[in-house]
């Protein structure tokens, strides 16, 4: 019991430290840009050596790219229960992004400058990939109490948040190759529409 216990111990501050790795690349990210912050101000921010930085990750882009999804995934997910109760599960999704968009001008560099890192290399395209399936359970579990009729092991939450992040991913890419000059949002929300589960599960 006491190596497990140990054990225990060890994986909790291992999660632990490389969450608050990820959360300071993000926020020197959002403070400075991305080019402008170096592992070195994301060692001393969040209070460790370099060479245990390169423990948890292997660049600065993946520590970023890391941070912004775990907080992204969260204010998602905050916003997707916010919505009216009477709204089914597509329906509150595609009102929180609706939400999410009315602030897009104002950080559109922001959002370009981290859809172009993602796709600057197929290790950081790949992470990115791994990352949206956090996005899809954030997802799931927001909107598993819209299903009126919701069984054990019933599949439409998870496939709910699966077929979201890929119209989300795919109306990036449509976005990312304009050169970021069109309107997400309004992307976003064609790309949503075209997603269904079974008739009334909107």
């Amino acid at each position: 019991m006491v190596v497990k216990d140990q054990r225990g111990v060890r994986e909790r501050k291992r999660v632990e430290t490389r969450a608050r790795i990820a959360d300071s690349a993000a926020r020197l990210a959002g403070e400075r840009g991305i080019a402008e912050t170096t592992i070195d101000d994301i060692a001393a921010a969040a209070g460790i050596g370099r060479a245990t930085f390169f423990r948890y990750f292997d660049s600065k882009e993946l520590a970023i790219a890391t941070g912004l999804s775990d907080v992204g995934a969260h204010v998602l997910a905050d916003v997707i229960r916010a919505m009216p109760d009477g709204l089914g599960p597509l329906e509150a999704i595609r009102a929180a992004y609706a939400h999410l968009g009315e602030s897009f001008d104002q950080l559109r560099p922001m959002f370009l400058e981290q859809a172009q890192l993602s796709r600057s290399s197929s290790v950081l395209f790949a992470w990115t990939l791994h990352l949206y399936v956090d996005w899809e359970t954030a997802v799931a579990e927001a909107i598993a109490p819209r299903f009126a009729d919701l069984a054990a092991d019933d599949p439409r939450p998870r496939m709910a948040g699966a077929l979201t992040m890929a119209a989300a991913r795919l109306a990036c890419d449509v976005w990312v190759a304009d050169g970021g000059r069109g309107d997400l949002p309004a992307l976003t929300q064609k790309y949503l529409s075209s997603v269904h589960l079974t008739p009334g599960a909107s």
